[in-house]
């Protein structure tokens, strides 16, 4: 299953995990707390937060190679949308862990 990971460096990585799993629990069966969130978008992708005092650390995977880039962009244009006040510095890799 390919997967990538990002670790975005902001102070309010909290906020934003909880912003983006109350937004996504409208058409997904979303976990989440103030440190940890899970969203199957399906039975193939999910995208996985994890909130520290300094860092959201993402982990997205998706059953087709092919639509890894353009997850990786949705979740993206979600997270910018809800950290307007900041640049947030987005870089994914991949997964290692997952090959």
């Amino acid at each position: 299953m390919p997967a990538s990971v990002s670790s975005v460096k902001t102070e309010h990585a909290s906020r934003y995990l909880q912003q983006l799993c109350k937004h996504w629990s409208h058409r997904f069966e979303v976990e989440f707390n103030e440190t940890a969130g899970k969203v199957p978008f399906s039975p193939e992708a999910s995208l996985g937060l994890a909130a520290n005092p300094t860092n959201l650390n993402m982990t997205l995977s998706v059953e087709k190679p092919e639509d890894l880039e353009r997850m990786q962009g949705v979740v993206v244009d979600h997270l910018k949308r809800f950290a307007f006040r900041e640049e947030l510095d987005v870089i994914w890799t991949a997964d290692a862990s997952r090959v």
